[in-house]
């Protein structure tokens, strides 16, 4: 009787024992976070409950399995497996409160800024230390399932008389998978590209959607996914809008006819621009920029408060200028002229108007009247 009995008490005791203490630090925390509704540390504390009670279960069934005297030739390796949970699900809480802990002070300091630029910076930080804290838990907790095992402390020792060859190895194996790691510190303390931000790269524009230790994922405006490695941000130039002010200039070009009436076009663009909400009234501006043989370039300078709105000012300036244009002067879009040439006065060509070759073929020719030259020995 008593060997059933004890197997039940203790590991019926360690369950209730688990439940009562986790329900009784979740009410806890519940109460904290209710009380001091500020930050929402007690609330993200709560999402860790789970690996919790999974260490407490581990632990008290890992210190009162012996007393258990239950299937004693798998012993050991109940035990084992045990500790690998307690591990685990250790290595699972520290991520647990590390990401609260990250997310809290992410969360006080959006509130207390109001700078786009200085909130995503400090966005783009607190991620990356959390997968750093992510990864170096990860590390450390594989390593001490590892060296569970007998086996592989006594490979231990072997390895760490050969750790220098080993680190020069797998420093030259992994030089990539390094740079792009300090690449990425690199960039989440150097403020040069942040979470959200707008970036043209390869002639591709888009929003930082996604930073990590190796590679950053780029949105373009038509919804793909541009991914890259982050050692490419800290080697080559590239465009970020949203550096700085995120208030932008943006052009227009038009190619029109040279009869284009530039004045006309002028007030056009201004009445267009004050029907436009995405126009930040900043400034505005046309002018003739450039002429070919055929057409004028005519330049519209427009300005908005981001990005976002400065694509929206100029398609719209482009297409209600175009449409005018079309509507009311007609004469001011491009064309191939395909009539003929003015012919110089003293010529007539085939058709019966003046030839200005035969006017140039006499540039000195004598205005009075001289009988005709004939015969052999004249002229």
């Amino acid at each position: 009787m008593e060997n059933v009995l004890r197997p039940v008490i203790v590991v019926g005791g360690s369950v209730v024992l688990t439940l009562l203490i986790g329900w009784s630090v979740d009410r806890l925390l519940r109460r904290a976070d209710d009380r001091h509704s500020e930050t929402s540390l007690w609330g993200l504390l709560r999402r860790g409950r789970v690996p919790f009670q999974l260490v407490l279960f581990a632990a008290l069934l890992r210190g009162s399995y012996g007393q258990v005297r239950l299937l004693a030739e798998h012993r050991t390796g109940i035990g084992r497996t045990l500790t690998l949970i307690l591990i685990g699900a250790a290595a699972w809480l520290v991520v647990s409160i590390a990401t609260a802990v990250v997310e809290t002070s992410y969360s006080r300091y959006a509130n207390a800024h109001r700078d786009p630029a200085r909130i995503r910076r400090v966005r783009t930080q607190v991620t990356l230390i959390q997968r750093v804290v992510t990864a170096v838990v990860g590390v450390v907790a594989a390593a001490a399932m590892l060296l569970t095992f007998p086996a592989m402390r006594a490979a231990g020792a072997s390895l760490l008389a050969s750790a220098g060859i080993l680190g020069i190895v797998a420093g030259v194996a992994a030089q990539s998978t390094l740079a792009n790691l300090f690449a990425g510190l690199q960039i989440a303390f150097g403020d040069m590209v942040r979470l959200g931000d707008t970036v043209v790269v390869d002639g591709e524009w888009g929003t930082v959607e996604e930073i990590t230790l190796t590679f950053l994922t780029v949105r373009t405006w038509d919804e793909r996914r541009i991914t890259m490695p982050v050692s490419y941000f800290t080697s080559k130039p590239f465009e970020n809008w949203s550096r700085g002010t995120p208030q932008m200039t943006g052009i227009v070009f038009l190619h029109l006819d040279h009869s284009a009436p530039v004045e006309a076009m002028r007030g056009k663009l201004r009445d267009i621009l004050r029907e436009c909400p995405a126009w930040d009234g900043r400034d505005y501006g046309l002018a003739v920029t450039d002429s070919t043989p055929n057409t004028m370039q005519v330049r519209a300078l427009v300005t908005a408060k981001d990005a976002d709105d400065i694509w929206t000012v100029r398609v719209t300036v482009r297409e209600q200028l175009i449409r005018w244009l079309t509507e009311q002067h007609p004469y001011a879009l491009p064309r191939v002229n395909t009539s003929e040439a003015a012919l110089l006065p003293g010529r007539t060509s085939r058709t019966g108007r003046p030839d200005p070759d035969a006017a140039a073929s006499r540039p000195h020719a004598r205005h009075t009247h001289e009988p005709p030259r004939t015969g052999p020995g004249r002229g």
